[in-house]
């Protein structure tokens, strides 16, 4: 490559040029006659057009090209680039604390002396409030309304506290509770596939890629439409909205390439959990997934969506989908403006990423054919661990065993709430949920399970009344076509009722089991079925034991059978009214069927309708009063919105290090961020209940752990707290741990407490992977309020190592092949860690010496790897985390 002509080439396309299609006509940098971009793949061209636009200088613009390029060349992770997305997507759980974020840095700066109003988002955010309602009522017709008003005063402080956000910060909108998740509401509605710069101060405006962060993990459900985005922390998610660009390497890039169509009845979320199950073994973490070849056109965008979703259940950023005729097609579907569609496909064109091509670069292929698809479930705790119908009963099985119930025979006699007396035992299914994130969508998966309700209700199949059903549509225009379809009649004719448009069950807002099944929760291994994306331990209900994904008309024959403990290949799903046995086969829709119902219903107008007042909300909604104020009135009675101490916590400093530390937690591998920052319920003999019970909050109105971001005082004691957690340290599961000042098994919280009297730093150590699974910034806020200055694993997830470094706790690996287990180390020995020169940014060491040091004097020595990977990365550290390091930089 002549640096030359690369140099003029970049030059010229940050000089821009103009683009007309139909009525439009937009200034566009155009980097299709960079050397090298032809052979790109999409992504990568996303990321190019992105720094050489958002560059300060065209020097700076040829060398983050040139990286670019370079590394798509060698097939590998390359070096740093910053990247700027057009716009930041938020859920509620993970946006207040953002927003909290915003309100304590707007105090930090009239203490500066400063303007509060100078801390503003300066990019467009949209805020979700979609998960905070919960499943507290379910199976009958007034769900929805007593669900809605039930989160309203429920919620009540913090709506409060979104209202003044969406009042006082400019570049924010908020979307009130009742109408959608997040993810559903950005594919349909919020996604452009091609948008404007908002940063841009030339002439006119500048069209670019619509590219998407998201403080939550799925957030590339939005890569089904061609819009590349991620998840990220809500720290770093903050950053971005301030303007502060995100510090990456330029990724590996891998090729999914599918061929052939998907067989008769087999659904995007079989595809989904496929594409899990594979891309988790060939082992894609931290890199970009493209789908390409002749099986894309096959799927529509929606199927597309849903494969995209699972993304982080693979560990990669992302799983990019072309734009081509499908995606025009789609925003026809929904409503976007004509002439926006052809400025889409034009500028799509342009840049030289219309369409799958055969022809681009990527480190390696990946082959799929979508014939080989079949029929799946994924359980019991894991996204990826994939199986069938037909081997369920002995992954079941197989799982109680080594949770200790070996006798499967066992029963237990129970009284339902109607008052019909049954034997059941290991495998009953307490939970049954048709939720948002993965499936709701795909309007075929939707269709397909009303019509397994159909077939099961003309078959005379009645619902087991022990199991909770849950139906939450990802929105209201998904609730519409189930009812113009006439399907929602035939669901709640099986008990699924409407019950909230919301995350719900897939992020554990549940609801308690049925009273009948709650005596059993301790002895029997009771189940849930759920078309969401994730089912780690603890994370549905704390009262259920095993979780299966599964796609929704799934879902329904689960219900119908009433347990988890069975073969559908071969067992009946029930006995019709006529006394024959009705099989799986018999109630589940065959692909002609569905696409028959779509044909009829799938009409612009029901996303149309269903849009209708998006952001006006409820009347409850609309009835909460809030300021306009520049600085947030903080109240120090309440117990959803305080005020953090990040900024009094932080200080600048050239190095970092650990002396005399002791280990809070000894962990194995795949720790997730559920583990060690839980979503769900408040357990009432937790150290938050004591905290909120001490403040006059009553049970009832606990909450949940998610609901209660807002407040740092919470969260603190939420740390650890899942009643899953498996810390080695302490002997027995449970959100405990050992107090090494005084040998007690106690409470995480507790002992980090009388460690943080003492004086004593703290790290963790733990195993592969640690921090998986969803994007949430309270699993690296939680462990610094506790007083975790270092977390050493074997490694780690993204997104959880980037929050971890945001908060100014410092992330050491394993040397490869090593770990705790293979070194001896229990967990009960002193820490000291060498300091980690950041002088420069980028340690100026790459490994960091460990010595552990055990009660009878020996030591264990050993080199870890400082995963601080950019030398923004080693700013925000040595600036004690990144709200302290935006903040200076806004001063």
């Amino acid at each position: 490559m002549d640096p030359t002509n690369f140099a003029n080439a970049v030059a010229s396309a940050r000089s821009g040029r103009s683009l007309a299609a139909g009525s439009e006509s937009r200034r566009i940098v155009d980097v299709s006659a960079i050397p090298g971009a032809d052979e790109l793949p999409a992504c990568l061209v996303v990321l190019l057009e992105n720094v050489v636009r958002r560059a300060q200088t065209d020097e700076q613009a040829v060398l983050a090209a040139s990286r670019i390029i370079d590394a798509s060349r060698k097939g590998s992770a390359g070096e740093e680039i910053e990247f700027m997305p057009a716009r930041v997507l938020f859920q509620d759980f993970t946006g207040v604390p953002v927003f909290v974020d915003f309100a304590a840095m707007r105090d930090a700066m009239v203490e500066r002396g400063g303007d509060p109003r100078v801390v503003n988002p300066r990019i467009p955010c949209t805020l979700v409030i979609d998960h905070s309602v919960t499943a507290d009522v379910a199976g009958r017709a007034s769900a929805l309304d007593d669900n809605l008003a039930i989160e309203a005063d429920r919620n009540r402080e913090r709506f409060s506290f979104l209202k003044w956000a969406s009042r006082s910060f400019d570049n924010v909108r908020i979307v009130p509770p009742g109408r959608g998740i997040c993810h559903q509401l950005n594919i349909e509605r919020f996604c452009e596939v091609v948008s404007t710069d908002a940063l841009w101060r030339g002439e006119g405006e500048l069209a670019c890629f619509d590219t998407v962060v998201g403080t939550d993990s799925h957030t590339p459900t939005a890569n089904g439409i061609g819009v590349l985005g991620w998840g990220v922390g809500g720290i770093e998610a903050e950053a971005a909205a301030l303007g502060q660009p995100i510090s990456m390497r330029v990724p590996e890039v891998v090729g999914l390439r599918l061929t052939g169509r998907l067989g008769d009845s087999v659904s995007a979320m079989d595809l989904a959990l496929t594409v899990a199950e594979r891309l988790r073994a060939e082992g894609v973490v931290g890199c970009l997934v493209e789908a390409f070849g002749p099986g894309v056109s096959t799927l529509t965008v929606t199927q597309r969506a849903c494969v995209s979703n699972m993304t982080p259940e693979y560990g990669a950023t992302s799983t990019l989908f072309p734009v081509d005729e499908n995606v025009l097609d789609y925003l026809r579907l929904t409503g976007r403006e004509a002439s926006d569609i052809e400025f889409v496909e034009a500028y799509a064109r342009a840049q030289g990423v219309f369409g799958s091509r055969e022809d681009r670069r990527y480190a390696r292929v990946i082959e799929l054919d979508l014939a080989s698809v079949e029929l799946s479930l994924a359980g019991p705790s894991r996204p990826h661990n994939r199986v069938t119908p037909s081997g369920l009963k002995e992954r079941f099985e197989t799982s109680s065993a080594a949770h200790g119930h070996s006798d499967m025979g066992e029963c237990w006699s129970v009284t339902c709430e109607d008052g019909s007396g049954h034997e059941l035992g290991h495998g009953t299914l307490a939970i049954a949920a048709i939720t948002s994130c993965t499936t709701a969508t795909d309007p075929a998966m939707m269709v397909a399970a009303g019509l397994a309700a159909r077939h099961a209700h003309e078959a005379g199949l009645e619902p087991k009344p022990w199991v909770k059903r849950i139906l939450a549509p990802g929105s209201r225009a998904a609730s519409l076509i189930l009812e113009r379809a006439g399907l929602l009649d035939d669901l709640r004719a099986i008990g699924f009722y409407t019950c909230g448009f919301g995350c719900m069950s897939c992020i554990g807002n549940s609801g308690d089991i049925l009273s009948c099944l709650k005596p059993l929760a301790t002895d029997v291994e009771l189940t849930s079925v759920l078309s969401g994306n994730r089912n780690f331990d603890g994370r549905i209900s704390p009262d259920v034991a095993q979780n299966f994904l599964a796609q929704p008309a799934l879902v329904v024959a689960y219900s119908l059978v009433g347990t988890m403990d069975v073969d559908l290949s071969s067992d009946p799903v029930g006995i019709s009214s006529d006394g024959s046995a009705v099989y799986l086969r018999d109630i589940m829709p065959t692909s002609a069927e569905v696409q028959a119902v779509l044909d009829k219903v799938l009409t612009p107008d029901v996303y149309e309708r269903g849009m209708l007042g998006l952001m006006d909300g409820e009347q409850s909604w609309r009835s909460i009063e809030s300021s306009e104020s520049a600085t947030f009135a903080w109240d120090e009675s309440s117990t959803y919105v305080r005020r953090p101490p990040y900024f009094e916590i932080a200080r600048a400093q050239r190095s970092v290090g650990v002396e005399g530390a002791r280990a809070l937690a000894l962990f194995g591998d795949f720790v997730t961020t559920d583990h060690i920052s839980p979503a769900g319920a408040i357990s009432p003999d937790s150290p938050c209940a004591r905290y909120l019970l001490e403040r006059g909050v009553s049970r009832g109105e606990f909450n949940t752990y998610g609901s209660r971001r807002g407040n740092h005082e919470c969260m603190a004691r939420g740390t650890f707290a899942n009643v899953k957690l498996d810390n080695r340290l302490a002997g027995r599961p449970g959100p405990v741990t050992r107090n090494l000042l005084s040998g007690e098994v106690e409470s995480v919280f507790d002992a980090a407490e009388s460690y943080g009297e003492a004086g004593v730093p703290l790290v963790i150590v733990a195993g592969r992977m640690y921090g998986s699974g969803s994007s949430r910034d309270w699993a690296a806020k939680g462990p610094l309020l506790l007083g975790v200055r270092a977390v050493i694993a074997e490694s780690f997830e993204r997104i959880h190592r980037s929050n971890l470094v945001q908060m100014g706790i410092l992330p050491l690996e394993f040397a490869k092949g090593s770990g705790a287990a293979a070194l001896g180390l229990d967990g009960t020995e002193v820490y000291d860690i060498e300091p980690v020169d950041l002088a420069a940014g980028l340690p100026a060491r790459p490994r960091t010496t460990v010595t552990a040091t055990r009660a009878d004097g020996t030591r264990v020595t050993f080199d870890c790897v400082v995963r601080v990977d950019t030398a923004l990365e080693g700013a925000f550290l040595r600036n004690g985390g990144i709200l302290p390091y935006v903040l200076e930089e806004l001063s």
